[in-house]
């Protein structure tokens, strides 16, 4: 059966204004997010990666409706989450729910395990104080956690467990949609499986779909269906997992699967160097943003911005794409 997909977005852009110079008489333009289209069904996981300050975490803070998108729209169970009136987008959050990246910071320290997960449904439902009790604990067995550890303090539950803490407060809407913004990256490599794991099953069980924000590319191998790779704040490369993976065709895209370590030998590719410092999204250079750094650099890369266009079953944002087919 082919199902409606749970977020359709599409061509979203954010945009800041920055105040700079000598008293901040000049303003210029941050575009944090310059471009993303993308759709997600039940059941399934879409990654986006790529380095420190490309618009991952924007995309999520539109996609969770924390901010509105400057341009562009995306729609939630098939409701238009930009332009719908404010009853309207308040069921909306209720669909779509966040894990972030701390787990020691995103759970309030004064606050017992129990009113943590009690609190959504305490502003959201209408349930009394035993339903919303039966509701935390059960939630609770399906994270792993242990029912006694109802009345403890986040303080005295390891990093993994905070972070199963985040999910089962996720959960407790049950939402159609978990965005995961670098949900394993403060934790140990042994803690990182266990909680990856957690998600996997719990997609399985739930049919949840993800947006999986992460920049190891380890772990987005193992939990996507789709990968979306973003530079300065514009993908570059978007299509299916083994598509990506197994020939990714833009040089940023070739470039960060050679940089991951394999522990077998014969996965290992030759590294590709990248020279030259990311360049300022306030000041982004002509053509394609990522051409200073690129080997394959021409004067067309300089002059024109690629077209984000179909190349070899993927989307792509490169001029000279056909060559690495």
């Amino acid at each position: 059966m082919n199902e409606k997909p749970i977020i359709q977005a599409r061509d979203l852009k954010k945009y800041y204004s920055i105040k700079e110079g000598l008293f901040f008489k000049r303003t210029s333009t941050l575009k944090a997010l310059d471009g993303a289209s993308f759709s997600i069904k039940p059941g399934e996981t879409f990654s986006v990666v790529g380095e420190s300050g490309c618009g991952k975490s924007t995309l999520a803070r539109l996609i969770t409706m924390i901010e509105r998108p400057t341009f562009g729209d995306f729609e939630v169970d098939g409701i238009n989450a930009v332009t719908s009136d404010p009853a309207a987008m308040k069921a909306l959050r209720e669909r779509v729910q966040i894990v972030f990246q701390d787990p020691y910071g995103s759970l309030n320290p004064r606050k017992k395990v129990g009113a943590i997960l009690e609190e959504p449904l305490l502003i959201n439902t209408g349930l009394n104080a035993e339903e919303r009790r039966e509701k935390a604990l059960a939630i609770m067995d399906k994270v792993g956690l242990r029912r006694e550890q109802y009345s403890r303090y986040p303080h005295m539950f390891s990093g993994g467990q905070r972070q199963r803490i985040a999910v089962a407060r996720a959960l407790m809407l049950n939402p159609s949609l978990v965005v995961a913004d670098e949900p394993v990256s403060a934790l140990d490599v042994s803690v990182q499986a266990q909680v990856l794991n957690l998600f996997m099953d719990l997609q399985d069980e739930m049919n949840l779909a993800y947006l999986f924000i992460s920049h190891d590319l380890s772990v987005v191998r193992l939990i996507s269906d789709h990968v979306m790779v973003m530079y300065l704040g514009r993908p570059v490369e978007q299509g299916e997992k083994a598509v990506i993976f197994e020939n990714p065709v833009h040089p940023y895209t070739r470039a960060l699967l050679a940089a991951t370590p394999h522990v077998d030998r014969k996965d290992r590719t030759q590294r590709i160097l990248l020279t030259g410092e990311i360049p300022s999204p306030l000041n982004p250079p002509p053509g394609c943003t990522f051409h200073k750094r690129c080997i394959h650099m021409t004067n067309i890369c300089k002059e024109a911005v690629p077209e984000f266009r179909s190349v070899g079953g993927r989307m792509v944002t490169c001029h000279h794409a056909e060559k690495f087919c």
